[in-house]
């Protein structure tokens, strides 16, 4: 029988782990977008139809987060991170098998699912791994640039693998990765059951998991709703009021329960909160972003998917440099000033993105605004990060991954929708009567992207002041007293 070692020893085979099934995560976000024709064609999808293949993905994963969080902190966060990490790969599997439009669909739907479980659990076992302010920065700055590198990769990989063996690898790829993951995290990762997992169970809230999931969902499809149909969509109008019923009784729920699945509570830790804000904004412009330049592009510039996929390489690439890169400078310079320095680097380069031509080329309208963009993503998404989770205690972690996915989750589709919405305006209003021109969809898209950098120049100028690197209101930040719960979660692993 192996003997037990210490986490000093294997941590970082722990986190090579985490950060590759986050990588997975976050590749899945957007590989799929360049595969949407084939799947159409081969499934026979109907227009509508279609853009459910990302937005199953979506609703389920930005609903279940807050829940997935929440029960990686009371259940324990290796059996969480696994049951979500075999769903995923399972879902995964039954995407590339799907048949036709529902059974894909559906997959979809599950495989968000096991996304929203594994993620936040993901995100906490980092935490209470690296409890040491510079290994948690250096481990912090790894797990940035691989999210970072996911979501660029997707889009040059997608082509890729629709190009070539065909779109059902898109969802294949993940197979070997997360499976075979949770085959080495039985052995790599080890958690103590005590004696109240059953009263664990019995204290969970079920009612506000079901009204914060519902809730999210309503609100996340609302969004989705406007961004494809506009702000006089009467299906975004119904969602998104029924959002808000949904979350006011959830608040109205939490407040009462004696064990709520949010303890409000958390909100007292300003770094938390403040990082939840900013990556809202953050997540709606950078979101927004990608979606713009890909359309430029595509159909200003008439680059084909692979060709638009891989103007997305030197954002990726950059990506890993720049997270790393912040991670060093979180110990030297402090968290603020690596926030700003990231936040306003993202606003510049929306503001440059925002000067493309419809006559420009990659290398004048595109590639400085997107290597500037990468230092500001891999920066702030550090920062943003690291103050989420150095603000609460460690048996709150989870939740507070739960959150800040969320809020990227929430972000992104809020953002979106109104940009998209906007830009969709301006075109229209120029075109009049007469046929859309590259011209109209440029300028359309050139004010989207302006005011996704109004918007983050906006929180650059109060985030990073509002943000505490240590020790805040919540009580104890990352150098709190250890509990049995985040010891019993992080202290040993075995070979």
């Amino acid at each position: 029988m192996s003997e037990p070692v210490s986490m000093d020893s294997r941590r970082w085979y722990v986190l090579a782990l985490l950060a590759m099934t986050q990588f997975v995560v976050i590749l899945d976000i957007t590989i799929v977008n360049i595969a949407l024709p084939a799947i159409k064609d081969h499934l026979e999808f109907s227009e509508k139809g279609l853009p459910w293949v990302v937005d199953a993905y979506m609703l389920t994963f930005g609903g279940f987060l807050l829940m997935g969080g929440r029960a990686a902190d009371l259940f324990g966060r290796k059996r969480i991170f696994l049951s979500g990490l075999v769903l995923f790969g399972l879902s995964s599997l039954a995407c590339g098998l799907a048949n036709n439009a529902g059974e894909l669909i559906t997959a979809r739907a599950f495989q968000g699912l096991g996304g929203a479980i594994l993620s936040p659990a993901a995100l906490s076992l980092v935490a209470v791994t690296f409890t040491r302010d510079e290994e948690r920065n250096k481990a912090m700055g790894i797990w940035g640039a691989v999210a970072g590198a996911g979501g660029a990769t997707g889009v040059v990989l997608g082509g890729v693998l629709t190009d070539g063996p065909g779109w059902e690898w898109v969802f294949w790829v993940n197979v070997p990765f997360t499976l075979g993951g949770a085959l080495i995290g039985t052995r790599l990762l080890v958690e103590h059951i005590d004696s109240s997992t059953v009263r664990k169970f019995r204290e969970f809230d079920l009612l506000g998991a079901i009204l914060v999931t519902a809730g999210l969902s309503a609100l996340i499809y609302g969004l989705v709703q406007i961004g494809e149909s506009g702000s006089g969509s009467a299906k975004a109008g119904i969602a998104l009021g029924l959002a808000v019923l949904l979350l006011v009784a959830f608040v109205m729920t939490e407040l009462r329960t004696p064990s709520p699945l949010v303890p409000f509570g958390i909100f007292r830790s300003r770094s938390l909160t403040a990082a939840n804000v900013v990556m809202l904004a953050f997540a709606a412009g950078v979101v927004a972003m990608n979606f713009f330049v890909t359309l430029y592009l595509q159909q200003v510039l008439g680059y084909s998917a692979l060709e638009a996929g891989l103007s997305f390489l030197p954002m990726a690439l950059g990506q890993i440099v720049f997270s790393t890169l912040a991670s060093k400078m979180l110990g030297k310079i402090g968290l603020p000033r690596v926030m700003l320095i990231g936040l306003v680097a993202s606003a510049v380069a929306l503001g440059w993105f925002a000067l493309m031509r419809p006559d420009g080329s990659f290398l004048v309208d595109v590639l400085g605004p997107a290597v500037l963009l990468s230092v500001g993503g891999g920066f702030s998404f550090v920062a943003i990060v690291v103050s989420a989770i150095s603000g609460v205690q460690p048996m709150e972690q989870g939740l507070a991954g739960g959150l800040i996915n969320m809020s990227q989750q929430v972000g992104g589709a809020l953002g979106l929708a109104v940009l998209s919405s906007l830009a969709a305006w301006r075109t229209d209003h120029l075109a009049g009567d007469g046929p859309i021109s590259s011209t109209d969809l440029n300028n359309g898209f050139r004010l989207g992207l302006l005011v996704a950098a109004v918007l983050i120049a906006v929180v650059a100028a109060v985030g990073p002041y509002a943000v505490r690197p240590k020790a805040d209101a919540a009580g104890g930040g990352a150098e709190a007293a250890p509990t049995e719960d985040s010891e019993s979660a992080g202290e040993t692993v075995t070979s």
